[in-house]
């Protein structure tokens, strides 16, 4: 979230992912409204497009591509707050909805709004008086399980959170660290949601006293312990269930060989969180003008469309249509966890302080 894209042991959500972008590799000319020079896009490791689809941007702008990783969501949005006087691009694209008042109340962005815009689905969104943000895509972080363990221990599989605190299912939980992970964050959400600022810490007392295990970050979350996952599988994983994304059985599925008729791993519908991504044009652009037409194009529904199959998010775009083998191999989560931009804001800091008090001491 591209001319080359590796899928390590099955990276998938809105965490995943290596890309090489087309277009040249250094420089951020002049745009001059003349559609010359190159637009540089500053984002996470997750950035992924195909190649045709960068060079249908580049043909159709003038503009090159250029397009800058720069390590996980949290830090790629702390980097660019620190270089915002002299950024390192001109759009930045991935923070999300549990980061974005840190990226707004930083000034990270200035207001454009894209062309386009207003075919985004009203619920993602976010600051429509300043237009600093575009929503570009969203997906759901789920605990996935893992259907083969299940199966073979004739133990049905936690649908929601409060089954995840049950005995049965002791010791079986991975999840990141809430303090350095998009995915363990917005699992940490999920349960503020869920069960009230007064609440939620003796929920996560009891998920400690059953068992659940803490690592710093999703990879090795997915790939290393979780049983489920083709990277798991060959580390020797033995966590049967994982914090993850409603999309990782479509990736698990897609990148198959060969496909299976179901995907291997499955989706408790009842611990989703909704997470919802956005790009900016960031404050010092050097190159503003390409960056607006990146925004536009990214809003559009070549690169809408394209993105499932490349990132595994749902696009915001509400007539843009999903791929077949998605849709084939997706979980429906009809009524995911949600929290206002304004209270995570006002809470996210002090959560974060109490879970890691809580959890890892």
């Amino acid at each position: 979230m591209s001319t080359t894209r590796t899928f390590t042991a099955v990276a998938v959500g809105l965490g995943l992912v290596t890309l090489a972008a087309c277009g040249s590799s250094s420089g951020s000319g002049d745009g001059g409204g003349g559609g010359t020079g190159t637009v540089t896009l500053v984002g996470h490791d997750s950035f992924a497009a195909s190649e045709d689809v960068l060079e249908a941007f580049e043909k159709e702008s003038g503009y090159k591509v250029r397009v800058l990783q720069d390590g996980d969501a949290g830090q790629a949005v702390n980097k660019a707050i620190l270089t915002k006087d002299n950024p390192q691009g001109d759009v930045f694209f991935g923070v999300d909805n549990t980061l974005l008042s840190r990226a707004l109340d930083n000034g990270l962005f200035q207001p454009y709004e894209a062309e386009g815009a207003e075919s985004v689905a009203p619920e993602y969104r976010a600051d429509p008086d300043g237009h600093r943000v575009t929503a570009i895509d969203t997906g759901d972080i789920c605990v996935n399980y893992d259907k083969a363990y299940f199966d073979e221990h004739g133990l049905e599989p936690p649908a929601s959170f409060d089954d995840l605190a049950e005995p049965a299912y002791k010791d079986l939980l991975v999840t990141s660290n809430a303090a350095t992970s998009s995915p363990g964050l917005g699992f940490l959400l999920g349960t503020a949601a869920r069960y009230g600022d007064d609440q939620w810490q003796d929920y996560w007392k009891k998920l400690r006293a059953n068992g659940v295990k803490v690592v710093d970050g999703w990879e090795q979350a997915y790939n290393e312990e979780f049983s489920g996952s083709a990277g798991g599988r060959k580390a020797g994983g033995e966590r049967p269930l994982v914090v993850s994304y409603a999309s990782s059985p479509p990736a698990e599925a897609i990148f198959a060989d060969p496909q299976p008729e179901t995907a291997p791993t499955g989706v408790a519908t009842g611990t989703c969180f909704r997470q919802v991504e956005y790009a900016g044009l960031l404050s010092n652009a050097k190159n503003p003008e390409g960056g607006k037409a990146l925004l536009d194009f990214m809003i559009g529904k070549t690169f809408q469309e394209d993105m499932p199959m490349n990132m595994f998010v749902d696009p915001v775009r509400e007539d843009a249509r999903l791929p077949e083998d998605y849709r084939k191999y997706s979980v429906e989560v009809d009524d995911p966890e949600t929290m206002a931009p304004d209270t995570i804001a006002e809470n996210r800091d002090e959560w974060v302080k109490a879970w890691t008090s809580l959890v890892l001491k």
